[in-house]
């Protein structure tokens, strides 16, 4: 139900009947208000080319406006400087509301014609354990791969994770070192940064390791079978560890969604070569680059984009190049979205500028870089333990587990132990995933254990709630036999019910924003709006104690209408609905 697109249309056709079709692609400028439901502020738009006061254009177009079935004949008002404001009438919001009630995506269509979208997103290194740097591109990328997904769009996450490279002749050497069943012992543990760092003191403190390290790097880019095996061996660990930290971070992502950079490598060669053919990249200081006029360094002098390094090797923009050119060609991407952080912002600039160049990215095609902000501590510096450490993103879940759980605890004593626990993995984990998907993600954020947690305010804990709360009013109304169907009489009688009503309507044009900024921090305040909404009803319209019962079927009905949205909402952050808190 996405009442801004029919009401835009109704004045884009007063526009026409009043001011003349030359002026059809008049922008209508309708939008939600505080002065009434919507307003538009074409008139305003308008008042330039027509040489007229807005306030006089908005009369006109209010005289030629058609809202029947919308708006009652007292709906459509104007007001200084220029806006012409509409007032929904009850009868289309109790019929809108109904087809949503018998709509089990809430009255959201699918697109009709699907496109192609790949995300690139989390991209761990298989060398380290994933920490609190990685949880903004997991937790961004897989609400947007939802949220693409629900609406229609044909999904392809990527995790285009570090699996090669220099590094991994070290630790394939310890790994040689250790032998096979202590090697699969330690790597079992999952502690793949002690594995590291036990390489990193070998190789920087024994000139002979490091020696057989490089050499071992020489033998796995050339395919020797035996150092493949090793690197398989240490991969699979690698995989089995993050595919736990991702089940228990709900996230999308699976083995099958991984290509890292390994499964480019073959490839790198071609693009080099291609990129030289086509004119598009040239040799200086014995390195291939592309270079660009609009990109420049303090001094001046352009900045290029190192393909291969002069030593022969390749860096990551040959790869992220040859990703660029498999995803168009063999996934038939027709949008590539790259969520990662801003100081990456150039790099990846720099890379669709020289894949348009080359035609990698034809002109149907178009690639986007997500970027975010950092996670800050309480100093607003990067946000680390007080050792200075990276914090392991699996201490970081067990943490807000157990916060959650005392909280649960403290709002809930009541409820059974191991009822509480599930709970409070579904919280904790909700609440930091919502604390990160609530900010603008271009902008930075101040981890607060305190605020993400707390049951009032636009949190994770305070939608759940919401949601738990009606479901118990619904147990409620079950154990004293109240049945509510799709089909019960939606009466909008007073003005809390009415404003319930205009949040429920609003789901589609907000996803619909969301699917064209890339914002996921719009569709949390949506479902902030609505779970105040639906306290500010339930706070003023008894529901179970209704004063009759076409009442309270009505009422019970748009709690149930209510509970399915914010469910739905709660999913496309990927976070739990609990039924109880």
């Amino acid at each position: 139900m996405d009442v801004q697109v029919l009401l835009a249309e109704r004045v884009r056709a007063a526009i026409v009947k009043a001011f003349g079709a030359e002026h059809s692609g008049a922008e209508p400028a309708v939008h939600r208000s505080s002065f009434a439901d919507y307003q538009a502020d074409a008139a305003l738009r308008l008042a330039k080319p027509l040489k007229k006061p807005p306030l006089e254009l908005a009369k006109t177009l209010a005289q030629n406006l058609d809202t029947s079935g919308l708006c009652e004949p007292s709906g459509v008002t104007v007001s200084p400087p220029g806006f012409v404001n509409f007032t929904l009438g009850r009868a289309f919001l109790e019929s809108a509301l109904a087809s949503v009630a018998r709509d089990e995506r809430a009255g959201v269509p699918r697109v009709a014609a699907p496109a192609t979208v790949v995300i690139d997103y989390s991209g761990p290194n298989m060398a380290k354990e994933m920490h609190v740097g990685h949880i903004r591109s997991t937790v961004i990328g897989d609400a947007l791969a939802r949220t693409l997904g629900f609406l229609g769009q044909r999904v392809v996450p990527q995790n285009h994770v570090g699996d090669w490279g220099t590094p991994f002749g070290m630790l394939l050497e310890h790994l040689e070192d250790l032998g096979a069943d202590r090697a699969a012992s330690e790597l079992s543990m999952g502690s793949l940064n002690q594995f590291y760092q036990a390489a990193r003191q070998k190789f920087d403190g024994d000139p002979a390791f490091a020696e057989r390290a490089r050499q071992r790097v020489v033998l796995l880019q050339s395919g020797d079978e035996q150092t493949l095996a090793r690197w398989r061996t240490f991969v699979g660990a690698s995989l089995r560890y993050f595919s736990t930290l991702y089940r228990r971070l709900g996230v999308l992502l699976t083995d099958e969604d991984v290509r890292g950079e390994s499964f480019y490598n073959s490839m790198l060669p071609d693009v080099a070569a291609d990129l030289e053919r086509q004119g598009v990249a040239r040799v200086d200081a014995g390195a291939l680059c592309v270079f660009f006029d609009e990109f420049k360094g303090k001094d001046g002098a352009p900045v290029p984009l190192i393909v291969q390094k002069s030593d022969g090797g390749f860096g990551y923009a040959a790869t992220d190049l040859a990703a660029i050119r498999f995803r168009t060609s063999e996934l038939s991407a027709t949008r590539l979205l790259y969520v990662t952080g801003a100081p990456q912002q150039q790099h990846f600039a720099m890379v669709f500028a020289t894949a348009k160049r080359a035609g990698f990215l034809p002109p149907a095609a178009r690639a986007e870089h997500v970027m975010f902000g950092s996670i800050l501590g309480p100093d607003k510096k990067m946000f680390k333990t007080r050792s200075g450490e990276n914090v392991k993103l699996a201490d970081l879940l067990d943490e807000a587990v157990a916060r959650a759980e005392k909280a649960v605890r403290e709002k809930n004593p009541d409820l059974d132990p191991g009822e509480a626990r599930r709970v409070a993995e579904d919280v904790g984990i909700g609440a930091l995933k919502y604390a990160d998907l609530s900010s603008d993600r271009i902008k930075d954020y101040v981890f607060d254990w305190d605020r993400m947690l707390a049951f009032e305010g636009n949190t994770g804990p305070y939608l759940q709630y919401a949601h738990a709360r009606i479901c118990s009013i619904a147990r409620k109304a079950a154990e004293a036999g109240i049945v509510v169907t799709d089909a019960t009489p939606l009466v909008l009688a007073t003005e809390p019910e009415r404003k319930l009503a205009l949040e429920l309507g609003m789901l589609e044009p907000v996803l619909a924003l969301v699917e064209r900024t890339l914002e996921p921090h719009k569709l949390c305040g949506y479902l902030f709006d609505l779970a105040s909404a639906f306290t500010s009803f339930y706070e003023s319209s008894p529901v179970l104690r209704a004063e009759d019962e076409a009442t309270r079927a009505s009422r019970l009905l748009l709690c149930q209408i209510t509970k399915n949205v914010l469910g739905l909402g709660l999913g496309l952050r990927g976070m739990a609905a609990p039924k109880r808190m």
